[in-house]
């Protein structure tokens, strides 16, 4: 049925959530805040500067790398919670985002649509250098056929340039690509410019009352390897 299967990366391969434990190391009591609040900013930033010049067609005049944006996200958190954020803290924190747990369903969820010769992709609003290194430390760089990065466009999802990259990339068509992401309102935007959309929701929570539902829903990626053929 698919050609392709594409990837988010924060949240669907890789753990986010696990930076809450160096940041309760370094922050003893605030890391669950910290992470949760983190998270939150560091993509309403990136929602922040694609809507403020969404039609740019050589991507927005105010568009700053992911990483970037993060440690921007990173530093407004702490000022928020009121936690002092010495140039050490804020780049082991920073760092952690190369050294990100892969969650346990995805290494032999990701080989065995490998083996079967499926094209395997990461899109991800993370920064080339981002996605390289978190790829690598997990040893996963022989699964993906492409790693790609908005910052080919300057723009993040879920602008329709985005998730154009994909089909500029293998030159196919959009009912053969099935893009997968734990994150709803990537999954929102992916349906909306006419992907199929398998959304795992690891937190059991509803989906959004905005958009297309997701083609598939389940609680991790284990499904994957029973609905692509």
């Amino acid at each position: 049925m698919y050609k392709v299967v594409v990837f988010d990366a924060y949240g669907t391969l890789f753990d986010v959530y696990s930076m809450s434990e160096l940041a309760d190391t370094l922050f003893p009591g605030h890391g669950a805040a910290l992470s949760t609040m983190w998270r939150d900013k560091q993509i309403e930033y990136t929602r922040l500067v694609s809507m403020a010049d969404p039609i740019a067609s050589e991507g927005t005049k105010h568009y700053l790398p992911f990483w970037e944006i993060t440690i921007l996200a990173l530093r407004y958190t702490c000022e928020r919670l009121k936690l002092e954020l010495s140039e050490y803290q804020e780049m082991a924190l920073m760092e952690q985002y190369a050294k990100l747990r892969v969650f346990d369903d995805c290494l032999g969820t990701l080989s065995g649509l490998k083996d079967r010769g499926i094209s395997l992709s990461i899109l991800s609003n993370g920064s080339q250098e981002m996605l390289n290194k978190v790829v690598k430390n997990n040893h996963m760089s022989h699964l993906f056929d492409k790693l790609i990065s908005v910052d080919e466009v300057c723009q993040f999802k879920i602008l329709p340039v985005t998730y154009q990259l994909v089909l500029d990339e293998y030159k196919c068509l959009k009912n053969e690509v099935l893009f997968v992401s734990c994150n709803a309102w990537d999954v929102v935007g992916a349906a909306w410019f006419g992907f199929d959309t398998y959304w795992v929701n690891r937190q059991s929570w509803p989906y959004e009352k905005i958009g297309f539902k997701p083609t598939i829903e389940a609680a991790n990626l284990l499904q994957l390897t029973h609905i692509v053929k």
